[in-house]
């Protein structure tokens, strides 16, 4: 019986959760602030509002890729993912950019350099999502960086602590930090910079923006908390799959 070619199996898998991350990645930056879900509820006879971002929601399989990475092929390798992201990022505004400057068949307004808008006062769809998409990204790139690396070094950081134990500590740990990070450099350059959140005008600020900031990290961290046992599984399947014993990582 041959031996398993495990440089070929970790090549697979690294491609396998670089490739949803960078893909969850690049979807989210599209969807971003497009939409907003209202998910509020009763809880003994009070309604706690909850305001999420659909771009919110495939953002918590960023950080389950991270952590497997983090956890299987070290720290290096998962910084290297965080920044291939970046350059995602920069890439879908590129080609926001792009199909926006290209000339197209709609009649232009020579005002704005924007294609006129319909009877009800709204741009072609392209344009719609793009103008959008360019607010999310732009809060997206900053809060991105400081978040991932966040929680790469937090994520390593209570590996070395606990002598490589204790994996839902690590994995919660650090999620839950750099998530805090994310959703609030999030809201606050979504708002203050792109000044594309549903806002009253007419009530008072600081409260609004502490129920968009609650409201997504609160949803992060139910799906943190949640991801703690596909952690474990994935890593205990994976680690004799790839050929690691102990807390090994395939840093090769």
């Amino acid at each position: 019986m041959a031996e398993p070619n495990f440089e070929k199996r970790r090549q697979r898998v690294f491609l396998i959760l670089s490739g949803v991350f960078l893909g969850t990645l690049a979807l989210l930056n599209v969807l971003g602030i497009s939409r907003f879900l209202d998910l509020s509820f009763e809880l003994f006879g009070v309604n706690i509002p909850m305001v999420v971002a659909i771009g919110v929601l495939p953002y918590p399989i960023t950080f389950l890729c991270t952590d497997l990475i983090s956890e299987l092929f070290g720290e290096k390798k998962a910084r290297d993912m965080v920044w291939v992201g970046l350059l995602l990022n920069g890439w879908v505004v590129f080609l926001l950019w792009l199909g926006g400057a290209l000339p197209g068949f709609e009649p232009m307004d020579p005002a704005t350099g924007l294609p006129q808008t319909d009877a009800a006062g709204r741009l072609p769809v392209f344009f719609e999502v793009r103008q959008l998409a360019f607010g999310a990204v732009a809060a997206s790139m900053i809060a991105y960086l400081a978040a991932q690396f966040c929680d790469v070094r937090l994520f390593h950081f209570w590996k070395k602590l606990t002598g490589g134990r204790h994996l839902w500590l690590r994995n919660n740990a650090s999620t839950m930090t750099s998530q805090m990070v994310d959703t609030t450099a999030v809201i606050l350059i979504t708002h203050f910079y792109a000044h594309a959140l549903p806002i009253d005008e007419a009530a008072p600020l600081a409260p609004q923006l502490l129920t968009f900031i609650l409201s997504g990290y609160v949803f992060k961290l139910l799906v943190a908390a949640f991801d703690t046992g596909p952690v474990y599984l994935l890593v205990r399947w994976l680690r004799p799959y790839l050929g690691l014993t102990g807390t090994e990582e395939a840093t090769e």
